[in-house]
């Protein structure tokens, strides 16, 4: 260290913005810096004080890097210290000096000066007598630490045991929470430039979704078909039941990107009858696409100190899609849920940006199978142009020389004209008897998002399931008791 003048005066040297290749740093102080001549190339330009600039180095590296050990550990000693061995051992980074001047991208003799101002402002007498050494110490040696998500992690955790055991459904740390997750995720993007909300609807890439409806009865089979609207369409509230992104009541629409994914999903009992669908998306969407989340970066500078958190966050997110997707037993979903549900609540009502369903891996399909979940909003299906007074009729086969064949189809019996006139002048046109049953009028005033394409409807009879597993032996041993005597 030197003396206190000498490191007064290092301090007020001033350094100016065209001297300093880093551009956060460089911009900054071009937006920010004083008028002076700069004590490293003669300039009188905008420029900061070296204490200034020191402040910034000491915060970057407090945030961005470490000091590495000065002594090699258990395993490199041995290593040094075994005759056999051709190891030698380097101390890891490189001196702070270097490390500074790197990080910065300025004059060395600048970078010399801020390393005598922050080793004197850290120094320790007591320190020094012991021999250890003290931060940005002129011997010291620096390296980039990576982000971490430790705290993230832990917060998850907290999340989810609050939600199951505090507060449920007015919770305001479980929503401060999601929104320092969530908040202007529109804004990120993946390493290689895929940004995580992805539009949905016509003339994108997602125009279309399939979803599947298992059946253990023709009678209900047979309401499917007639109006597939209504029946493999997302249910109305009294018949939505809970799921992952949905709580008990709240009608969505789990739809898969193709009819395979969508009938595995369902994880149909062999006997059964499954419904599956072609639904297309009418209306401009915005989903969260969680397939994007393992690559997904930050850009920005190390002088930025609010890069760190940004990081941290974006290492956060790239295990965020293994939290939501993971598989959950049928007996825990009700609890292990709970996350997820909250989750789609907030993208849904509270998120900036507001988001209409989200995009993610299907675990049921090895390969590249997606889910899409549209939340409540975005989840009406248009309803089919069937006319008042329409009898609807189906079958699932007929019997003939050969015995029953099965031969799915469905009959429309709609009124002439005149008659459908006359029942529009009563009144009619308020109610409908379809299907076996009457409707009233929609009050529904959600914007439609999807329709049904009625020739895409299929039934798939289930003849058969197949597992991919991951098959282990049971190792079993016997042995003899031994009395031990204490």
């Amino acid at each position: 260290m030197g003396s206190d003048e000498d490191i007064d005066e290092l301090k007020t040297k001033r350094l100016c913005y065209q001297c300093v290749g880093e551009q956060y740093l460089m911009t900054e102080m071009r937006r920010k810096g004083k008028r002076g001549k700069c004590s490293y190339c003669g300039r009188s330009i905008r420029s900061y004080t070296i204490e200034e600039i020191a402040e910034s180095v000491e915060t970057a590296f407090e945030q961005h890097f470490r000091r590495t050990s000065d002594e090699p550990n258990y395993w490199q000693q041995s290593m040094h210290s075994d005759p056999e061995s051709t190891y030698d051992w380097d101390r890891d980074g490189e001196p702070v000096v270097w490390a500074i001047e790197n990080a910065a991208e300025i004059p060395e003799q600048a970078a010399q000066d801020i390393q005598a101002i922050l080793e004197d402002k850290h120094g320790d007498l007591e320190a020094a007598k012991m021999g250890e050494e003290t931060e940005f110490s002129s011997e010291s040696y620096y390296e980039e630490k990576d982000p971490s998500d430790h705290t993230w992690q832990e917060n998850w955790r907290y999340f989810g045991r609050s939600l199951k055991t505090e507060a449920r459904f007015f919770s305001r740390s479980a929503a401060t929470y999601l929104a320092s997750i969530f908040n202007a995720i529109d804004k990120m993007s993946t390493t290689d430039g895929r940004p995580l909300v992805v539009d949905a609807g016509p003339q994108t890439a997602l125009t279309e979704v399939f979803r599947a409806r298992v059946f253990q009865s023709d009678e209900r089979l047979l309401e499917a078909i007639s109006r597939p609207d209504h029946h493999i369409g997302s249910p109305p509230a009294i018949l939505a039941v809970a799921g992952r992104m949905n709580a008990h009541g709240i009608s969505v629409f789990y739809g898969a990107s193709s009819p395979d994914v969508a009938l595995a999903e369902v994880r149909p009992p062999v006997g059964s009858q499954v419904t599956v669908g072609r639904f297309d998306i009418v209306r401009p969407l915005r989903l969260l696409d969680l397939t994007t989340l393992s690559t997904v970066t930050e850009d920005g500078s190390i002088f930025d100190p609010g890069w760190a958190a940004r990081l941290d966050r974006a290492t956060f997110l790239r295990s965020l899609s293994q939290h939501i997707t993971k598989p959950v037993m049928p007996d825990d979903e009700a609890f292990e849920y709970l996350s997820t549900q909250a989750i789609a609540d907030f993208l849904a009502t509270e998120n900036v940006p507001l988001l209409d369903g989200i995009v993610f891996p299907s675990v049921q399909v090895a390969g590249d199978g997606l889910n899409v979940v549209l939340f409540h909003k975005g989840a009406r299906v248009e309803a089919m142009e069937i006319p008042a007074g329409t009898e609807i009729n189906a079958q699932t086969g007929s019997m003939n020389e050969d015995g029953w064949e099965v031969d799915y189809w469905v009959s429309e019996q709609v009124l002439p004209k005149e008659k459908k006139k006359d029942e529009q002048d009563e009144g009619f046109a308020e109610t409908a008897f379809v299907g076996g049953e009457w409707r009233a009028h929609d009050a529904d005033i959600r914007d439609t998002t999807l329709r049904i394409d009625i020739e895409s409807v299929k039934v798939h009879i289930v003849r058969s399931v197949q597992f991919q597993c991951e098959t282990h032996d049971v190792s079993r041993y016997r042995r003899e008791k031994r009395n031990t005597k204490f």
